[in-house]
């Protein structure tokens, strides 16, 4: 996230710039008296152009936090890139129960911020960075476990919202097969050729034994306790909707598991977590989570989905389009997620 005020900066030809664009708004629904402070990157994550602000009285006294999400500019709105989508995700899964941030505005136009966006309120807490947690977390192996286990129950709660009452016109289900294609078409990115083979090799194993769909319902996309916040090592609120959609909720599923699972990663960049994966399952299980079939096809799904994720954002790192350390101690892993992924999928159940 570093230098991503001065990206937008040099994005934004035209009109004023995001802090002026956003003084305006807060003035527009606080009133005149009012102003922008501590407008920066978001410190925790990856996650683009995301951005915490607070907004208080001309004498400095505060009025409220938020945070800030804005839709590259230049770039087709399509997925992760089409922001403004998750502001009628966010607002119906409130509606439902789920403990997410409000969003009291959002826009699909440029007119405002030059760009779509959304804005919503700052909740408390930390993510649990899984390779990297802050010091805040205890290390004690108990504690950390729970973590684990509290992710796996919020997550049996988001797959069993009635998507169709809440969100019945946001989007319509996606199909596993356009799914894998989805992903598919980023091993084209792949720098080396090695990687090339062990993921085509995945995929075809993939698509060759691809499953039933069921359960259809809300998909988060990358959940996992770094898109949690914890308070206390409660598990509070769940962030980063960029990836979310509707469809099968085994992704979910077999993406926690991924994460968590020490196989699947080189011996340096393994994940902090003291659980087992049929621990995980139980969690979820026992707390009404309905997707419980074909698990191990879904795991490797989900690292044919890690790896063509890396492909690109290790090109764009390297070529010096987006840089991002992150992606580059990230590499060594990539053989040991596909080597993994080939285990699993190729069990097909």
């Amino acid at each position: 996230m570093a230098g991503a005020l001065e990206r937008w900066g040099s994005e934004a030809s035209r009109g004023a710039g995001l802090r002026a664009r956003l003084s305006r708004l807060v003035e527009n629904e606080f009133g005149a008296n009012t102003q922008v402070v501590n407008l920066s990157p978001m410190e925790d994550g990856h996650a683009g152009l995301t951005f915490g602000f607070d907004v208080g009285t001309a004498a400095g006294e505060p009025i409220d936090s938020f945070v800030l999400k804005l839709a590259p500019v230049g770039v087709t709105r399509r997925g992760n890139t089409d922001v403004y989508r998750q502001a009628p995700l966010l607002r119906g899964l409130k509606t439902a129960g789920m403990p997410v941030p409000a969003v009291p505005w959002a826009s699909p136009d440029d007119d405002m911020l030059g760009t779509p966006f959304i804005v919503m309120e700052r909740k408390p807490g930390r993510i649990f960075l899984v390779w990297a947690p802050h010091c805040s977390f205890s290390r004690d192996p108990a504690r950390l476990r729970e973590l684990w286990l509290q992710a796996a129950r919020l997550l049996a709660r988001l797959h069993n919202v009635d998507w169709q009452t809440a969100l019945p016109d946001w989007e319509k289900p996606r199909p596993l097969r356009q799914e894998l294609e989805n992903w598919k078409a980023l091993l084209r990115h792949a720098h080396d050729p090695q990687w090339l083979a062990a993921a085509t090799k995945l995929y075809d194993l993939l698509a060759e034994h691809l499953p039933d769909e069921a359960p259809i319902g809300v998909v988060h996309g990358d959940f996992q306790p770094g898109n949690i916040l914890y308070v206390d090592d409660r598990a509070e609120t769940l962030i980063d909707w960029e990836l979310a959609s509707i469809g099968s909720q085994g992704l979910d599923v077999g993406w926690l598991l991924m994460m968590s699972d020490g196989q699947s990663w080189e011996q340096n960049w393994r994940p902090v977590a003291p659980v087992s994966r049929d621990d995980l399952i139980k969690a979820y299980g026992e707390a009404g989570g309905p997707a419980l079939s074909r698990i191990n096809w879904y795991q490797g799904l989900a690292h044919f989905r890690i790896v063509a994720i890396a492909f690109l954002n290790v090109k764009l790192h390297r070529s010096g389009k987006r840089t991002d350390e992150l992606w580059e101690r990230f590499v060594p892993s990539i053989p040991t997620l596909l080597t993994r992924g080939i285990d699993l999928a190729a069990r097909g159940n």
